[in-house]
């Protein structure tokens, strides 16, 4: 692995200081950057004077190099449980210490970069107990011969599948497909605005939001934001719709249950099928 930081100043002074050896930060042993005590420190007391902003840019630098998110455990299209993995974040708090004890007492020479492991959100045993008791479901239709909004509507459904909403916690649709654009595969394709269709990129996507929530509706969550488009949409009945825009409305309910829910959605053959499930000890609130 390539140096991440290699700092050498060559400091010309009239004061006399004691020469420090260099500083070098490890990362499972292998070597990641050297740290030159004169660039980080200012020597004009006895004591050295920490510069903050570039032990900062350091930490921020090895978290780049270093950190990985975790990945938690989904449901495959065969219906298997894919096991999460674990991610790995620098201690930051940790490190800064170590870096201030080098810099003031100069205590070693080589330090390994502390970490910390950091577990996904879903685990598969979580989704092995909650893939067990099927409490709200609700299907939908639409026209695979519109390519734009059926490529639309099986971006938006992908994006809330394996989805688990935890007690207390509030989903939103908006926050879980993020923003639709272009770069992230969407097309444009007919939406309702005030009544009138016009073409917009990710048309196609509150079909989903509405089947969700008439899926979630069924098992009793607590409604906290849903709309209703400004004309009658086709798939499903009056007043049952949930229109979603990025810049405006949202759909969005609170679990309310005693368990963790499990969003499994999928879009094939011109349906939109979205299933609520949990584990066997649920109170449903019908």
């Amino acid at each position: 692995m390539k140096n991440l930081i290699m700092c050498m100043f060559l400091i010309t002074t009239t004061i006399q200081h004691q020469e420090y050896d260099d500083l070098e930060l490890t990362y499972k042993s292998v070597p990641i950057a050297t740290i030159n005590h004169d660039a980080f420190t200012s020597s004009l007391t006895d004591v050295p004077i920490i510069k903050e902003s570039m032990v900062a840019e350091l930490l921020d630098k090895l978290e780049q190099q270093i950190n990985t998110e975790p990945i938690s455990a989904y449901i495959n299209d065969q219906n298997e449980i894919v096991s999460g993995v674990v991610g790995i974040m620098v201690d930051r708090d940790r490190l800064t210490n170590e870096l201030y004890s080098y810099f003031i007492n100069h205590h070693s020479s080589t330090l390994e970069v502390p970490t910390m492991t950091v577990y996904p959100r879903v685990s598969s045993e979580l989704l092995a107990d909650l893939h067990v008791k099927l409490i709200g479901s609700y299907v939908t239709y639409y026209n695979q011969s519109k390519s734009e909004r059926s490529h639309n509507i099986y971006l938006a459904t992908e994006a809330i599948n394996n989805q688990v909403v935890f007690q207390g916690e509030v989903f939103s649709f908006n926050q879980s497909v993020g923003k639709r654009t272009v770069e992230k595969g969407y097309l444009s394709a007919p939406i309702i605005i005030k009544g009138e269709l016009y073409d917009g990129v990710g048309g196609g996507i509150c079909q989903v939001s509405s089947t969700l929530y008439n899926a979630v509706d069924r098992v009793g969550v607590k409604i906290m934001e849903r709309y209703s488009h400004s004309r009658r949409v086709p798939y499903v009945p009056p007043g049952r719709d949930a229109t979603v825009s990025w810049y405006g409305p949202d759909f969005t309910f609170k679990n309310n249950l005693n368990q963790p829910i499990l969003i499994r959605a999928k879009a094939q053959r011109g349906q939109v099928n979205i299933r609520i499930y949990s584990s066997e000890v649920v109170n449903v609130k019908k």
